[in-house]
């Protein structure tokens, strides 16, 4: 049966290192989010110590651990489900990692990301594996950042194949300091694939970034811009939020969750036929 979801995309700031402070803000940003009807809210990407932060290896907590313990509590304070990017240490090696909690403040699922990008190979070690969960909320599939570009496609297709009605992405979205977004829009490497699945599949699909400065690191004097989009279960713009290094933001949006109309061989004799030219 089909249903109404109230998700939270919560465009905070984070300033690299700075995990106390990140926290705080996504925390009152939950807040917020709640107060307005979000059942489920989303975080972005490293959103501890800032995406590709080169004292990953240094900062990095376990999980369990103080920075997971933080947004348990947060989750469970709240009484929502959370989705949050994190920064996760686990032996010699740092992880990208986001983790789905219950509003009983449980790791209900952890993801770490597949497709790292090229200059922070030294930062981060891929995950090797992907996974749906299922919710009173329905069945949710989550990954993160350029784990669904248009060349990672697979995975997200892999996702809508293991039943999720609804794909969830924590993201760090940066651009170079002289982009202009008159003359060169950000966006359309996420409209592409993001339509794509959400079309395909009938699922939302909604990617949540931070905003603030990359102060480290390879892409060192990058700005982080928002510019967080959601697609909704019928291939269609949902929302974009604002774009810029300063443009943080709180939003609640309404989506469509559908049961799935077909599993196995049929979904994809479906897609097939949808994918086919005339």
């Amino acid at each position: 049966m089909n249903r109404k979801l109230k998700v939270g995309m919560l465009q905070i700031r984070v300033v690299f290192s700075d995990a106390p402070g990140n926290l705080t803000r996504a925390r009152e940003a939950v807040k917020k989010a709640v107060k307005e009807g979000a059942e489920i809210c989303v975080l972005p990407e490293a959103m501890d110590l800032g995406w590709a932060n080169p004292e990953a290896a240094e900062l990095a907590t376990p999980v369990p651990g103080p920075v997971s313990a933080l947004l348990c509590a947060t989750a469970l304070k709240n009484r929502v489900w959370l989705l949050s990017g994190m920064t996760e240490k686990d032996g010699d090696d740092v992880y990208n990692t986001a983790l789905l909690i219950s509003p009983q403040g449980e790791i209900k699922a952890k993801h770490r990301k597949i497709n790292i990008l090229t200059g922070v190979e030294d930062v981060y070690t891929p995950g090797d594996s992907l996974q749906t969960v299922k919710t009173p909320l329905g069945r949710i599939g989550f990954d993160i950042c350029a784990d669904n570009f248009m060349t990672s496609l697979p995975l997200g297709h892999a996702l809508a194949r293991m039943g999720a009605q609804i794909i969830l992405s924590p993201c760090a979205w940066a651009v170079t300091p002289d982009r202009d977004p008159k003359t060169d829009p950000y966006g359309a490497e996420w409209h592409e694939p993001y339509s794509l699945l959400s079309g395909l599949y009938h699922i939302p699909v909604i990617g949540v970034s931070n905003v603030g400065q990359v102060s480290g690191g390879t892409w060192k004097g990058w700005k982080a811009i928002g510019n967080s989009t959601a697609y909704d279960s019928d291939g269609t713009l949902k929302t974009v939020l604002p774009y810029g290094e300063d443009a943080e933001c709180v939003r609640v949006i309404e989506v469509e969750l559908q049961d799935p109309e077909y599993t196995g061989t049929a979904l994809s004799e479906d897609i097939t036929r949808k994918t086919l030219p005339e």
